[in-house]
């Protein structure tokens, strides 16, 4: 039995809505979503639950990792944590989002179309999410569905790869360059020609930093 099949019928006998169950184990409802249909929507593939979401879903049910484990029978891949490296555990879940909408705040956008998760000494460090990439501005290191994991800030230095809103539309990602009368936008495509703002625009349109890239995780 998979665990997308034993967390559905939990559901089903509690009388428990997706949304109810995800908070209940401190995991997303795009997260468990994955787990009930057993596919990774990026990338089509069946899901391999980690251990630390398997331990949160078993304590939501209120039953031991094992029995859990036991009811699983093997019916679906796991990904364990090896005990020789203490310091990768306790991961901490983050959203993975499909796009950014200026002006609507991280933590109410619901296209949460996967989860990622990073080490507890970074997530100490502040707010992250992460975003998938659209389009080739940013190839050849960064390509179309890639993720990269992003600090929730409101600036950043200059050289440092940011996620930007600008005039009211969805977020993009660039490399940033200050000046003292503006800033620059660069992609790393240079079929792209960078972007430059006054202050003045950067006020009016706006343009707004809303994260700083800390982290890529591409696809093979």
């Amino acid at each position: 039995m998979t665990l997308g099949n034993i967390v559905k019928q939990y559901r089903a006998d509690n009388n428990l809505s997706m949304d109810e169950f995800a908070k209940r184990c401190s995991l997303s409802k795009g997260y468990i979503s994955m787990i009930e249909n057993g596919i990774n929507p990026r990338n089509s593939k069946p899901i391999a639950p980690t251990l630390p979401s398997i331990m949160k879903i078993a304590s939501a049910m209120n039953i031991e990792l094992d029995e859990l484990l036991k009811m699983m029978d093997g019916g679906q891949k796991v990904t364990l944590v090896s005990s020789k490296e203490p310091e990768k555990k306790g991961g901490v879940v983050i959203n993975v989002l499909g796009r950014v909408a200026a002006g609507v705040p991280i933590e109410a956008i619901e296209e949460i179309i996967d989860t990622e998760e990073i080490t507890e000494d970074l997530a100490k460090t502040g707010t992250f999410f992460g975003l998938q990439i659209h389009g080739n501005s940013m190839e050849p290191k960064m390509s179309e569905g890639d993720i990269v994991i992003v600090r929730q800030q409101d600036d950043a230095e200059s050289g440092e790869i940011v996620i930007v809103t600008v005039n009211g539309t969805d977020a993009t990602c660039k490399r940033l360059r200050k000046y003292r009368d503006g800033i620059e936008l660069i992609s790393n495509n240079p079929s792209y020609e960078p972007i430059f703002f006054t202050n003045e625009e950067i006020e009016s349109k706006p343009v707004k930093i809303i994260g700083r890239v800390v982290e890529l995780r591409a696809k093979f």
